[in-house]
C-alpha cells in the first residue's frame, strides 16, 4: 500500500467512494483515484452500468437509487460498516430539473425528484460517512455542485428551479459542515466544485470542457496537501480557485 504526506500527516492511500461513478465526471474521478493508488468504491443507480464501470477501472461496487431516501440510508450504512471510514467522499450524482421547471411552474413531483436526488441523498450520504470521517480525523468531501446554484452572477437568474435550488442547498450544507468540523484543523476536508460545463449527459457533447477538465479541481481537491494555517476549505471552487457563491 502506498503513502503520501497530505499536509504534515502521513496518511495511507485508503478507500475513496465515489457516487455517480458509473460514467461521466464520477467515474473520470474514480479513474484519477485508481491511479494515485487508492481502493475505489463506485456507486450509481445501475447495476449493469455501474458493474461494468467498476470491472473497467479495478473498483469495486454499490447500486442504489439515490432518489430513495431510505434506500440510499441503508445501502451506506452497509458500506460503512463493511469498509469503515473512507479517506475520499466524491459526491458526483446529481440530475437537471425540466426546462420549464420555473418555480411557478414546476410540479410537486418534479421538485421531489431533483430535491431527492441532488440535495437530500447528499445530506444521507455524509450524514453517514461523513460522521466517520470526522470522528477519523483525516479525508476530504468533495460535492459536485453547480455555478447555478450560486446566490449571485449565473445562479441569480431565475428558471430551473429545483435544479438551482438544490445547488445553493448544496453549498450551503457544505459552508455549515465546514465551519461545524472546524475548517480543516480537525482533519476533515469539505468543499463544493462547479466542473463547469462539461460534455457528459448532462452537458452535452458540444460542451466545451472535456470530462479530464471538468473533473480536474475535485481530483485536485481530493488529493492536495492540506495546511490548516495557510490553505482553505469549505467554499465552492471552480478551476481550482474559490469563487464567491
Amino acid at each position: 500500500m502506498r503513502d503520501v504526506k497530505w499536509g504534515s500527516r502521513l496518511a495511507f492511500m485508503g478507500l475513496a467512494v465515489i457516487t455517480g461513478g458509473s460514467r461521466g465526471l464520477g467515474l473520470q474521478c474514480a479513474r484519477e483515484m485508481v491511479r494515485a493508488g487508492h481502493r475505489v468504491l463506485l456507486v450509481a443507480k445501475d447495476p449493469g452500468r455501474v458493474a461494468a464501470a467498476a470491472a473497467e477501472i479495478g473498483a469495486e461496487f454499490r447500486a442504489v437509487d439515490l432518489e430513495n431516501q431510505s434506500a440510499t440510508r441503508t445501502v451506506f450504512e452497509e458500506i460503512l460498516a463493511t469498509y469503515g471510514a473512507p479517506e475520499i467522499l466524491i459526491l458526483a450524482h446529481g440530475v437537471m430539473s425540466e426546462k420549464m421547471s420555473k418555480t411557478l411552474r414546476t410540479t410537486d413531483a418534479e421538485w421531489r425528484r431533483v430535491l431527492a436526488i441532488n440535495l437530500d441523498s447528499t445530506f444521507t450520504i455524509v450524514n453517514i460517512l461523513g460522521a466517520a470521517m470526522a470522528a477519523a480525523r483525516i479525508g476530504r468531501i468533495i460535492i459536485f455542485s453547480a455555478c447555478l446554484g450560486r446566490m449571485s452572477g449565473p445562479g441569480n437568474t431565475g428558471g430551473l428551479a429545483p435544479y438551482r435550488i438544490s445547488k445553493a442547498g448544496v453549498n450551503a450544507l457544505v459552508r455549515n459542515l465546514a465551519h461545524e468540523t472546524n475548517l480543516g484543523s480537525r482533519g476533515l476536508l469539505v468543499d463544493a466544485i462547479c466542473p463547469n460545463h462539461t460534455r457528459t449527459d448532462m452537458g452535452g457533447p458540444d460542451a466545451p470542457l472535456s470530462v479530464e477538465e471538468g473533473a480536474d479541481t475535485a481530483v485536485w481537491l481530493a488529493l492536495r496537501p492540506f495546511d490548516p494555517e495557510v490553505d482553505k476549505t469549505g467554499f465552492l471552487w471552480e478551476r481550482r480557485e474559490i469563487i464567491e457563491w
